[in-house]
């Protein structure tokens, strides 16, 4: 059992672009907050491929194994070939099973309030796979493109199992299964299937429906308030979750957890940015909400409760943002009022 003043080995990436900055800025506010990790600064993206020729060089990755928790800046992956994705990579790496996508609204006066849906996103499997290749015809060699997908039951059950014992543990009222089962019958139909077995497991504890993919994504524009807890396949979740990162102001404000049973990485779900990379405007919020679910995570929800009050009170009583929430504040400015309500 680990104790309250116990510290905490974490792996710490701060990634390409804006991630060096935003990464200051979440670690002075983790500071001062008195989270209990210790750090194990780690390259990796661009970075690491300029210094070790790969972006997840070996030693992140044995430094990973080691703590079995990361936070993560955004790692950009080179376009063309020659890599594949650098977080499809860490997820293959780990077994990070579950990708936790919450979003909730932060700023008052947008199109959308009082949002809060907690997306739960199977993270291994699907299309995701890429499992890819071509056929040639004539003299063309990609005439043809194929690309197959698997979900396997055991990870629709393990994944639902996931969804449905977080809406149990966070009083959450019901669990929607997203999926295209009338289309692909077979990949996402046992997805439906084992989905639906498992809800019937907690009846009378949480409620359960479903939607179809388009639907789903239609409703969440339409009438976002019906949903509470969403489930779905890779491919499907990595687009809902970003629809849903638009109802609360976009992906700045878009944390993002990766669980399994080997390790645990938390990360701003966002890119590089690298258009402002070095000018201090970048929006910090998502990587510092990340922190708090890493900080849930590792059993410390005191900590993690007084960071998202700090933050609420920065955004809407001080009414200090970043310009991509219509405010003036760069990266440092706000990092700061947030230490200040801290303190």
């Amino acid at each position: 059992m680990t104790t309250v003043t116990a510290r905490i080995p974490a792996t710490l990436i701060p990634g390409d672009g804006i991630g060096t900055e935003i990464v200051a800025a979440v670690v002075e506010i983790l500071d001062a907050l008195g989270a209990p990790f210790d750090w194990d600064r780690q390259e990796g993206g661009m970075a690491a491929i300029k210094a070790h020729g790969d972006p997840l060089p070996p030693a992140l990755l044995e430094s990973i194994r080691r703590t079995r928790l990361a936070l993560k800046g955004p790692l950009a992956t080179p376009v063309g070939g020659g890599f594949r994705s650098v977080n499809v990579r860490l997820r293959e790496e780990f077994g990070l099973y579950a990708n936790l996508r919450p979003a909730r609204t932060m700023v008052p006066g947008g199109r959308y309030e009082d949002i809060d849906i907690v997306l739960v996103r199977e993270n291994i499997e699907g299309l995701y796979v890429a499992w890819e290749h071509y056929i040639a015809i004539g003299d063309d060699p990609h005439a043809v493109a194929i690309s197959s997908g698997i979900n396997t039951r055991a990870e629709c059950r393990r994944i639902a199992e996931f969804a449905f014992d977080y809406a149990v543990r966070h009083g959450r009222k019901k669990v929607t299964i997203v999926h295209k089962a009338n289309v692909l019958k077979a990949l996402t139909g046992v997805f439906l299937e084992t989905a639906r077995e498992v809800g019937r497991r907690y009846e009378g504890r949480v409620a359960f429906d479903d939607r179809i993919v388009d639907a789903c994504a239609m409703q969440l524009v339409l009438d976002p308030w019906q949903f509470d807890v969403i489930v779905t396949t890779n491919l499907f979740g990595d687009i809902l979750s970003d629809e849903i990162a638009g109802l609360v102001g976009g992906l700045g404000m878009a944390p993002g957890a990766n669980i399994g049973e080997r390790a645990a990485i938390f990360e701003a779900v966002h890119g590089s940015a690298p258009d402002i990379a070095g000018k201090g405007v970048a929006n910090p919020l998502a990587l510092l909400l990340a922190a708090g679910l890493m900080l849930d995570h590792v059993e410390r929800g005191e900590l993690a409760q007084r960071l998202r009050a700090a933050i609420d009170a920065t955004l809407r009583e001080d009414k200090v943002r970043t310009r991509d929430l219509g405010g003036s504040a760069g990266t440092a400015e706000f990092a700061r009022a947030v230490v200040r309500r801290l303190g």
